[in-house]
């Protein structure tokens, strides 16, 4: 038996993608894990860590397409084709958001002042689909139990609120 026989029996690559055994889907697990790791390594830093909803998406499509491969729902190397092309568009579209902030508005949207001086943007609350008990949730979360100390609040890119204190006085 060849190295290429071998591979194919080892992944279930002649049997067809419906009918792998226990075996051939670990095997498949591996090769795709190892694999998915070294493409994500390939993309940028930043792809799993904080993630915009431009990261999510591609993080669900890419693992999508892996478990369909290690199942045996598609083929292997047209799979790994698939996600290594998405991780480059997703590398180009995050390559040029890095250059362009009209792209980078586009791609991964923009942060958004909802409280400024303890002053409530209700008009950007509503376009951001947040409720106040959303936003006093995210002040508890935070130690706060009011916007008495707080100077600003922003929803930032990646959904998430962020706080700005207000400066302290001198003697306070």
């Amino acid at each position: 038996m060849n190295w290429n026989d071998a591979w194919a029996a080892l992944l279930g690559l002649s049997s067809g993608t419906a009918h792998i055994d226990m075996g051939q889907a670990a095997a498949r697990a591996a090769l795709l894990y190892v694999a998915t790791l070294a493409l994500i390594r390939l993309g940028k830093k930043r792809f799993l860590g904080r993630g915009t909803p431009f990261d999510v998406v591609i993080a669900i499509v890419i693992g999508s397409i892996a478990a369909r491969a290690i199942v045996g729902g598609s083929p292997i190397l047209p799979s790994l084709a698939a996600m290594a092309t998405l991780i480059a568009l997703h590398w180009l579209f995050s390559l040029g958001a890095m250059h362009s902030r009209a792209i980078g508005a586009l791609v991964k949207g923009r942060n958004r002042v909802l409280v400024c001086d303890g002053v409530i943007d209700h008009a950007a609350m509503r376009d951001e689909h947040l409720t106040m008990h959303d936003l006093e949730e995210d002040l508890r979360e935070r130690g706060y139990d009011s916007l008495d100390r707080i100077a600003m609040v922003r929803i930032e890119r990646n959904g998430r609120l962020s706080f700005v204190e207000k400066a302290k006085q001198d003697g306070a």
